[in-house]
């Protein structure tokens, strides 16, 4: 008897494997879904970012003991932390608006191809 390759040994063990996952997809639109997820991404990490900077400068407000130029720059950070969230969000709102007004998918494109 014949022992046969372990290549068949384990397919015989684990059965054959497909892949779960059935993409369909046109050429080129790997590209744009790649830089929907990006713009997201970056999205995210820098709403992520401004309510950290928002929390620091909450502390750093608390912590100033009544010092003048500690409480000035403790609101100047968190000016700037809650205008950044602004243009953040309105950023998002506004490509959802122009998504809505156009059908263009903006931030889940769908490429349609030959």
């Amino acid at each position: 008897m014949k022992l046969s390759s372990p290549k068949y040994y384990l397919a015989g063990i684990f059965g054959s494997i497909s892949n779960p996952t059935v993409y369909q997809s046109t050429q080129g639109e790997g590209l744009f879904k790649f830089i929907s997820i990006i713009f997201r991404l970056v999205g995210t990490i820098a709403g992520i970012y401004m309510v950290f900077q928002l929390i620091t400068a909450g502390m750093e407000y608390i912590s100033a003991s009544g010092d003048m130029k500690k409480t000035e720059n403790a609101w100047n950070k968190i000016w700037q932390s809650l205008l950044g969230i602004i243009i953040i969000a309105s950023a998002f709102v506004l490509a959802s608006v122009m998504e809505r007004i156009t059908g263009i998918k903006i931030l889940n494109p769908t490429i349609y191809g030959p």
